[in-house]
């Protein structure tokens, strides 16, 4: 019995040796993040403090055919994203998503220079005229031939009230002008029959010189209902003040074909300052005109303190 026993553990710590040279690297990281919001006026919303955590885990692993990652980011303990990526080389990234911006259209719906969020965020209208596909679960492909970056975003069957997939891809280049990054990124987004479908696409340019960078993007969206087409045009500045603390502003206008819509217009001006391992950020965001009705206003001013381990 004894040397039965003795056989058993001289197994298991061999395939635990054997085994050993297969396994990858995981990485644990995460934050902690108080936050104050002023809302607007006329909204009611409690105690304006707040805290959030966040985790994050991300390993990789070699296999004979590419680097095979894998992340998942949890806020306050709930699934955020996550993705696993296959890296090819020359033949490219494959990568599933859940959750996660990672290729198509839904990768570059906004490429505006920001220090802190979007001119359009937390604010009533943030919806409109913003480019983008379900990101759960979808098949994703991203490959660079000649200096132009090729995105492709595959969602099949996004739910049970959407008929059919949808499709995006984008074409990105940085080498036409130098200090410019230029993109157009399409969409075929399913509705819930095969005749409600939307047509997307956005086109941007940014131009960096020194600690500025500049931007401007355009996204048309086609629905197929009558009289129901928006249009967004944004703008944007940033400025690196310093290797701690950078600034930025931006306007965004939203254009409603249906009659009777007035323009929704949003300004927003951000800073960000990091200093080790803490970053201290806010934003005021402002909107008139939410969703085009004229005289509906909004606004949110945010103030927060990160810190990351």
């Amino acid at each position: 019995m004894t040397n039965i026993k003795k056989l058993g553990l001289t197994a298991l710590a061999g395939s635990l040796v054997a085994t050993s040279g297969y396994a990858g690297a995981l990485d644990v990281t995460g934050t902690a993040k108080v936050t104050y919001v002023s809302q607007d006026p006329s909204e009611v919303t409690g105690n304006p403090y707040s805290m959030s955590q966040g985790m994050g885990f991300a390993g990789s692993g070699d296999l004979d055919i590419g680097t095979l990652s894998y992340t998942y980011t949890a806020t306050n303990m709930a699934l955020s994203s996550s993705n696993l990526k296959l890296d090819m080389g020359d033949n490219g990234t494959v990568s599933f998503a859940n959750g996660a911006s990672l290729t198509g259209i839904q990768a570059y719906y906004d490429k505006m220079p920001t220090s802190g969020e979007q001119v359009w965020d937390d604010l009533d209208g943030q919806a409109n005229g913003i480019a983008g596909m379900s990101t759960s679960n979808t098949l994703g492909y991203t490959n660079s031939f000649s200096g132009i970056g090729v995105s492709i975003a595959h969602n099949p069957d996004a739910g049970v009230t959407t008929e059919g997939s949808s499709t995006s891809f984008a074409l990105t280049s940085s080498d036409l002008l130098d200090g410019a990054e230029m993109g157009y990124a399409h969409a075929d987004v399913s509705g819930t029959s095969s005749d409600n479908g939307t047509d997307q696409d956005t086109v941007y340019m940014t131009y960096t010189t020194g600690a500025i960078t500049m931007g401007a993007q355009v996204t048309r969206i086609d629905k197929s209902a009558a009289n129901s087409d928006v249009d967004r045009n944004h703008f944007a500045v940033s400025a690196a003040i310093n290797e701690n603390l950078s600034v930025s502003l931006g306007q965004s206008t939203v254009e409603f074909e249906a009659a009777g819509k007035d323009d929704q217009e949003n300004v927003g001006l951000a800073f960000s300052y990091t200093m080790g391992s803490m970053t201290i950020a806010g934003f005021n965001n402002t909107e008139k005109n939410s969703g085009g009705t004229q005289g509906t206003d909004d606004q949110v001013t945010e103030l927060s303190v990160a810190f990351a381990f």
